[in-house]
């Protein structure tokens, strides 16, 4: 009942959305990035957006977490993490999703990245009392997340779980099993009990998706290039080498995924399977640019190229000048994403990235 409902909600939202024009906010591209972080902050919690996703999202809010506290939210951080710790804990559960009137929702499945965001937030703030506060719900909860998605390699299991690009059906994906290595990381750092420590996620990153020159998808090993699987294998400090940065970055920008804007997650004839939910949201997670990810490529690609790192920096500059927002995720051309059933978000709580670079 409770997933019909946020479904009925959500969706009536978006409609509502769709025919509504960009809320613009005054100033330079870091001045309107500033109004959408305080916008965002509902003095709760952080949600993900002003407008279609006013609701805390776990792996959204890990992926700003480290640049929100650069910024100085810290307290706004930390009082975000014990909102959502307390609603997990007294449900005894950790979902992608609370929803504005504080129920759990999963979309569209439970999600491998949802645990390892979370602890990885937690970890940033170096927060020893919030971690103590909870170290038995969590500790449960990692014993439970690795009996449910962990095989006896150390691989994610090859089944279908909700993930980062949560309409795609993946096999192991890379991106999943880059959150086992930063669980991993996170969890020796918390001191929480680890039973994934003996394995060695470099090693399996290596050995099982890279094949020379990037890394593949998932456990399929189809012949395409995808932007998190080699986005996220470094993001998450898993693979430190700079030669295999080039490489894999080089592949993505041979692919164009980074063109016009960073970062698509494949283009647009790859070989990936849906599910039937994105029949309405056609080409969401295909070849769209999607601005959560393109942040995060830049950082890295600024130790390896600048001079194009500064390039794609300048192009976010006059792109959320132009429209007055952070949008969620434009169209292969640079233009606001839309379908049928849907209109590209704006707001997001992910400029906090931008703002750092």
């Amino acid at each position: 009942m409770t997933n019909i409902k946020f479904y009925l909600t959500q969706g009536q939202r978006m409609l509502r959305n769709k025919f509504k024009q960009f809320k613009r906010y005054a100033g330079n591209a870091e001045e309107i990035c500033n109004h959408i972080l305080k916008n965002c902050w509902n003095g709760r919690f952080f949600q993900t957006s002003t407008t279609n996703f006013p609701q805390f999202w776990t792996r959204d809010f890990g992926m700003c977490t480290e640049s929100l506290i650069k910024l100085g939210y810290t307290k706004e951080v930390e009082q975000t993490l014990r909102y959502a710790l307390a609603i997990f804990s007294l449900h005894n559960k950790i979902t992608t999703t609370i929803t504005p009137d504080d129920r759990l929702f999963d979309f569209p499945t439970h999600a491998v990245d949802t645990l390892p965001w979370l602890i990885h937030s937690i970890a940033l703030t170096k927060n020893k009392k919030l971690v103590d506060d909870f170290r038995p719900f969590l500790e449960q909860q990692v014993n439970k997340f690795t009996k449910t998605f962990v095989d006896q390699s150390g691989l994610v299991k090859p089944y279908h779980y909700s993930s980062i690009k949560d309409f795609a059906i993946r096999k192991s994906s890379c991106y999943d099993n880059c959150m086992l290595g930063m669980l991993q990381q996170d969890m020796k750092a918390l001191k929480l009990n680890n039973p994934i420590e003996h394995f060695d996620y470099e090693k399996i990153l290596m050995n099982y998706f890279w094949n020379g020159n990037y890394f593949y998808d998932d456990m399929s090993k189809r012949n395409y290039i995808a932007g998190d699987a080699n986005l996220f294998p470094f993001h998450c400090n898993i693979i430190k080498s700079k030669s295999i940065l080039k490489k894999a970055f080089q592949s993505i920008h041979d692919a164009q995924l980074d063109e016009p804007f960073p970062l698509k997650y494949t283009e647009k004839n790859a070989n990936v399977k849906f599910i039937i939910q994105e029949i309405f949201m056609h080409n969401y997670e295909r070849d769209s640019i999607w601005l959560h990810l393109g942040p995060l490529y830049v950082n890295l690609l600024k130790t390896i190229d600048k001079k194009r790192a500064q390039l794609y920096i300048d192009r976010y500059t006059k792109m959320i000048e132009h429209f007055g927002t952070f949008p969620e995720v434009l169209t292969a051309k640079g233009k606001p994403f839309t379908a049928p059933f849907y209109h590209c978000d704006q707001g997001m709580l992910w400029c906090a990235n931008y703002v750092v670079l």
